[in-house]
């Protein structure tokens, strides 16, 4: 089933990075982590949703991809305003969702790859907020991105941080920290897949009670798994590419 949705708001962080906001004609019911298909002229692909189920519009962080890469929905997407519509199917799928049994959850992310973190994030503050009592879940989040301005929800992060340090630990990466786009970037460096295993040994974690989640490029996915597999973590994953066949899983191109 499909339904129509309406953009009622926008905002551009980039040339190639931003957010949409859409109320969809029908309520869509979702969990924490899962993501929509929508569409635009009969081209239809996924993307991760960031608003929480308990929020009213429908968020999407997405990265403009140029033809030429593979791009066939997001540069038309690029082109709308508020007030345009687009179509968007009525069941959100995905089984990137938290994992109930476990106390500890580190999310690891490389730009728009942070969506159904913010999500999941957003929800568990909702519920840790009206609950009778105390809800034992921590959140760790290690963003990395190429340039400083493409992490966008790092201020909402770094307040979440400073307001509950228990409940959310958070860190931001730039790959490229020599960049003139890094220039007043005085924070960590270096790719996420690479200074992971520093950050689980910083926040001393049990594996018992801990999950790894990552989300995004899957270059640093399977590198990633690849460190952290062999040491026996539990690893949870979701790619936003598959080169092959130029499919997204999870956010669309």
């Amino acid at each position: 089933m499909t339904q129509v949705a309406t953009i009622v708001r926008r905002q551009d962080h980039t040339d190639d990075l931003f957010v949409l906001w859409l109320r969809p004609q029908h309520t869509l019911t979702f969990k924490a982590g899962q993501y929509v298909t929508i569409g635009v002229r009969g081209i239809e692909r996924p993307y991760s949703i960031v608003s929480a189920p308990c929020e009213p519009l429908i968020e999407l962080f997405i990265e403009r991809v140029p033809p030429n890469n593979g791009g066939t929905l997001t540069p038309i997407l690029h082109t709308l305003r508020v007030g345009d519509l687009v179509t968007m199917r009525s069941e959100a799928k995905g089984r990137f969702t938290l994992n109930p049994a476990a106390r500890h959850h580190v999310m690891v992310a490389t730009v728009t790859g942070i969506a159904p973190y913010i999500s999941m994030i957003r929800q568990a503050r909702r519920e840790s907020s009206t609950a009778d009592q105390a809800i034992d879940r921590y959140f760790y989040v290690l963003h990395g991105a190429s340039f400083a301005n493409e992490f966008v929800y790092d201020r909402e992060l770094q307040r979440v941080s400073e307001e509950d340090p228990c409940f959310l630990q958070y860190v931001r990466s730039v790959s490229r920290p020599s960049a003139e786009r890094n220039a007043q970037w005085r924070g960590a460096v270096g790719r996420v897949n690479e200074i992971l295993e520093a950050q689980l040994v910083r926040w001393s974690l049990a594996k018992a009670d801990t999950v790894v989640y990552l989300c995004g490029h899957p270059g640093m996915i399977g590198d990633a798994e690849r460190r952290l597999a062999p040491q026996g973590w539990a690893i949870a994953q979701e790619q936003y590419w598959v080169p092959r066949a130029h499919q997204p899983v999870g956010a669309g191109a």
